[in-house]
Parts: structure tokens; C-alpha cells; sequence
């Protein structure tokens, strides 16, 4: 039986308390008056004039200096448009964090019902760590929303959604074409069914595999009734996570639609968390708290990352190459934003979701090393991180970006959220779902 030490808890809440703070920095310096904007602008004009100046040599064609630069710096609509995304980044950096955890949650519950649900035999003895991971999806998928929304009504209009402004929808037709879809209301009623949904089947999934450790020998009833629910929640998740990748990630863009994103969504999040399985299922073994655990387990959990950042590049490849071979306006503006813009983050994270874990877990005695599949792992997460933040970004800041104390600070304060739950999850039963009828073949897996 697992039982989380003082060292973990008192960790866990100094990276929330750091996380606070750091978040509550970077909304108190986000706000800036109009006057403080001018000033910013008419700033990084001046080093931009003197950068082209140094660059020339001086050169008579180098750009004009002096009152064109200013009478720019000093528009007032381009300067409220600045002080918006400014206003913006603290929300949008809290809301990246918050969608990289829930979606490592919800990648490990549908992984988790994959394997119930095709009764696979290698895995059962890593069930407990499935359910501890996913038992942050009901908090993690509650705080996306309050920030979806908070972000509008807290924000004074400072939304991470620009069609939850009125004054934006107003002058936007093709928003308001939308807007029997994207509306708040709609919106909150699409969010609670899904976690309704995703929560009822984490909480009855850890019910039966608990109930079927305490049942009598021969009675596979609520092994039964895991088996019937996790296909029964396969099909509705493949509908709603489509709806809520589009829902809370790609509506930040109304005007731009993919429908291959779903699919995106989807490989990005079950490779995060496979990857968390892996690396929790590496920290507990090292502890000597999962000793029916092989390197076969950790090789098989390999194969996943490996198999599924390949997925994932696939995907991005695919997305990417149609759009851009087919150079619709409406389509290529999505991405023409993040080149201009994120050129580093979004052929950044391509390197670390594809690249790297392809060169690090290729080879097959590489995915048995404990510290070489640690390795791999936390890329694939920066990966990860990366992927949302080019996603979020590039709608609400747009080249007001950078990581500093408001990305740090949200990451701090969530990822000891998550720690906290998760491994207070962990404490709540047997590592070893010791009734489940596949449990021997698990313990004698080996490849």
C-alpha cells in the first residue's frame, strides 16, 4: 500500500504557492494603461530603427527615423490592441498549463479503457497508475472551463475566446454565423456533458477494478462491468473529445477549421500520457512499491511513446501539407500567423515530439534503460507544452510572447496540483489490482 510522504506533499504545495505567486505577478505587470503602451511601443520602434540603422551601416536607403515611427507608436487603436494582448497573456499562460495536465489525464483514462476494453494481459499490473493520473481529469477539466470563462467575466473582456466578446462578434459576420454553435451557453452545456461523462466513467472504472480486488475467488462480475463500460465509453469519447478539441482549442481561431484536429488533439494527449504512465510507473518501481513490474512493461510503455509521437508527426505532417499545398486563404492564415511569429516553437516542437524520442527510443535496448526512457520522456512533455502553447497563443497575444514568470508560474502551480492529486490517489488502494482474471499473465509478462 502506497502512502504519500510529508517531503511529496510539502513539495507539491511549495510549487503551488510558487505557481500562485508567480501567476498573481504576471496579471498585476500585465496591466498596463494606454499612455504605458505608447511608451513600450514608441521603445521597441526606436531599438528596431537602430537595429536596421546598425545593420546598413548607416546606409542612406536604411528605414526613416523619427516621426513616421512615432505617429505608429502612438495610434491609439494599435495601442489598444497592444494593451489587450498584453492583458490576455497571463489568462492565456494559466490556460495552456491547465489544457497540457487535463489532457495528460484524459489521455491516460482513454488508454486505460483501451486496455479493459480489448482485455489486454501485458498490462493490468499498471492499472493503479492509470487511475491515479486520471483522477485529476474532473479538477483539471473544471479549471479550463472557469478559465474559458472566467477570462470574460473576470477579465473586463480579456477573453482567451474572442467570440465571447460582444463588441468582436458585432462587427464579425462570419463569428456571427457561428454564433448558434459558439455561445457561451452552448458552450458550458457541450463542457458539463463531456466531463460528466469522462468523470462517471474514471469514478465507476476505479470502483470495479477496487470492488473486483475485494470479490470472491472465481467472481468476475465487476471485472464484467469494466469491461461493458469501458466500451461503452470509448464511443462516447471519441465523439466528445472531436467536439472539445474544437470546443476549447480551436474555436480560439473561429475563422480557421481543420477537420483532421480532432485527430490531432487526440495524439498529442495520449502521447503525453503514455509518457506519464511511464515515467510514474519508472519513479514508483525505483521505489520498490511495484515489484510485479518487468522490463517488459517499461519496454512495452516505450513502444507506445515511440509508436504514438510517430502518430503524432504523421498527423502534423498531414495537416500541415494539405493546407499549405493547397494555399486557401482561409486555411493558410492559421499557420502563416505561427511561422511569422513562433517560427522557433512551431518547427520547435516538431524536433521535440518527433525528432528527438524517434533518435532516443528507436532503438529497442534503449527502451529497457529506466533513465534513457526518462529521458525521452520529459521531451516529449516540453513537446507537448510547446504544441498547446503555439495552439493558444498565437490567437490571444499574438507576437506578445515569450516564457517568462506568467508561463513558469502557471506551470509551478498546476503541475503540483496534479502531483498532489495523483499521488493522493495512489495512497487510496493496493498498487496491485491483485482480483483482476489477467493479473498472472501481467506479472509473467515478458518480450
Amino acid at each position: 500500500m502506497y502512502t504519500i510522504s510529508n517531503r511529496l506533499k510539502t513539495f507539491s504545495i511549495i510549487l503551488i504557492v510558487l505557481g500562485v505567486l508567480g501567476v498573481a505577478y504576471g496579471f498585476m505587470t500585465s496591466q498596463k494603461s494606454l499612455e504605458e503602451v505608447k511608451t513600450m511601443l514608441v521603445e521597441e520602434h526606436a531599438h528596431t530603427e537602430d537595429t536596421e540603422i546598425s545593420v546598413a551601416e548607416h546606409a542612406e536607403s536604411a528605414a526613416p527615423t523619427g516621426t513616421e515611427h512615432a505617429d505608429v507608436s502612438h495610434d491609439d487603436e494599435h495601442a489598444a490592441h497592444v494593451q489587450e494582448q498584453l492583458a490576455k497573456r497571463p489568462w492565456s499562460a494559466l490556460y495552456v498549463s491547465a489544457l497540457f495536465f487535463m489532457t495528460i489525464a484524459l489521455g491516460v483514462l482513454a488508454f486505460y479503457a483501451i486496455q479493459v476494453a480489448s482485455q489486454a494481459g501485458w498490462s493490468p499490473v499498471l492499472f493503479r497508475v492509470m487511475e491515479a493520473i486520471s483522477a485529476y481529469l474532473l479538477p483539471g477539466a473544471i479549471i479550463v472551463i472557469l478559465l474559458a470563462v472566467g477570462s470574460h467575466f473576470i477579465g473586463h473582456h480579456n477573453e482567451i475566446f474572442i467570440w465571447m466578446n460582444p463588441e468582436v462578434v458585432a462587427d464579425d459576420k462570419l463569428i456571427q454565423n457561428k454564433s448558434g454553435y459558439l455561445n457561451i451557453t452552448a458552450f458550458l452545456i457541450r463542457a458539463i456533458i463531456f466531463i460528466a461523462g469522462w468523470s462517471l466513467y474514471q469514478y465507476f472504472a476505479r470502483k470495479f477494478s477496487i470492488a473486483q480486488d475485494n470479490a470472491e475467488p472465481g467472481d468476475k462480475r465487476n471485472f464484467k462491468k469494466s469491461f461493458r463500460i469501458a466500451a461503452g465509453f470509448l464511443v462516447f469519447f471519441i465523439y466528445t473529445e472531436s467536439i472539445m478539441s474544437w470546443d476549447w482549442i480551436m474555436s480560439v481561431d473561429p475563422h480557421w477549421f481543420s477537420t483532421l484536429f480532432g485527430w490531432y488533439v487526440f495524439s498529442g494527449m495520449i502521447v503525453a500520457g503514455v509518457t506519464v504512465i511511464a515515467m510514474l510507473t519508472i519513479y514508483l518501481k525505483g521505489k520498490g512499491l511495484l515489484p510485479l513490474v518487468n522490463d517488459s512493461h517499461i519496454h512495452d510503455l516505450a513502444k507506445y511513446m515511440f509508436g504514438f509521437s510517430i502518430f503524432w508527426a504523421y498527423l502534423w505532417f498531414s495537416q500541415f501539407m494539405l493546407i499549405w499545398y493547397a494555399n486557401i486563404p482561409e486555411e493558410v492564415v492559421y499557420f502563416a500567423a505561427r511561422i511569422e511569429h513562433y517560427k522557433l516553437p512551431f518547427f520547435g516542437m516538431l524536433v521535440l515530439n518527433f525528432v528527438f524520442p524517434f533518435l532516443v527510443l528507436m532503438h529497442s535496448d534503449y527502451k529497457r534503460v529506466p533513465w534513457f526512457v526518462m529521458m525521452g520522456g520529459v521531451i516529449i512533455l516540453v513537446g507537448h507544452y510547446v504544441d498547446l502553447f503555439v495552439m493558444i497563443m498565437p490567437a490571444t497575444v499574438v507576437d506578445r510572447w515569450y516564457i517568462g514568470i506568467p508561463e513558469i508560474g502557471s506551470i509551478l502551480l498546476l503541475g503540483g496540483l496534479f502531483m498532489l492529486v495523483v499521488f493522493t490517489s495512489l495512497s487510496k488502494a493496493p498498487l496491485t489490482p491483485k482480483g483482476n482474471p489477467f493479473i498472472k499473465e501481467s506479472e509473467n509478462f515478458h518480450y
